[in-house]
């Protein structure tokens, strides 16, 4: 029951950043960085190849979440465009979460991809003047390194 509403809370968060956006690098971007992760927990239940892959994923996003968001709570860096909350980017981290899961679990030959798609996302902030490269550099750190520390 909990897998299907977060698969749908995934669909709605989808829906809203598609329509909120301004530009269409910016959508993708935006769309991309929920697929990713969303991509990466799917996984776990089309190849049954160990019970605790959800748990491991529950696990990795939370701790990418939770970091993400704490430091740009005690940093409060201003972004390029003005705005709060700069550092680390949130986008970036989601997207590098997902990408790295799946290279982890399933190895480069999938992974590879992924993470040009999770790179896509990180282009994708600076260009639409949301983040610098620090703050890309900064949510790509997290979101492998919480991969890491879960994920086998």
């Amino acid at each position: 029951m909990w897998v299907r509403l977060l698969i749908l809370f995934y669909f709605i968060l989808l829906l809203f950043s598609s329509t909120a956006q301004t530009s269409n690098i910016e959508k993708s971007g935006d769309i991309l960085q929920l697929l990713l992760p969303g991509a990466a927990f799917s996984s776990t239940f089309i190849w049954k190849d160990q019970k605790k892959a959800p748990i491991q994923f529950i696990k990795t996003m939370s701790i990418s979440f939770i970091t993400t968001h704490s430091i740009k709570r005690l940093i409060n860096k201003e972004r390029p465009n003005g705005g709060r909350y700069s550092f680390p980017s949130g986008h970036t981290s989601a997207a590098f979460t997902g990408a790295a899961f799946i290279e982890r679990r399933y190895g480069g030959k999938i992974g590879i991809p992924t993470y040009l798609l999770a790179s896509y996302v990180g282009w994708t902030r600076i260009e639409s003047n949301h983040h610098d490269p620090w703050d890309v550099l900064g949510g790509a750190i997290i979101g492998i390194g919480s991969a890491y520390l879960f994920t086998k």
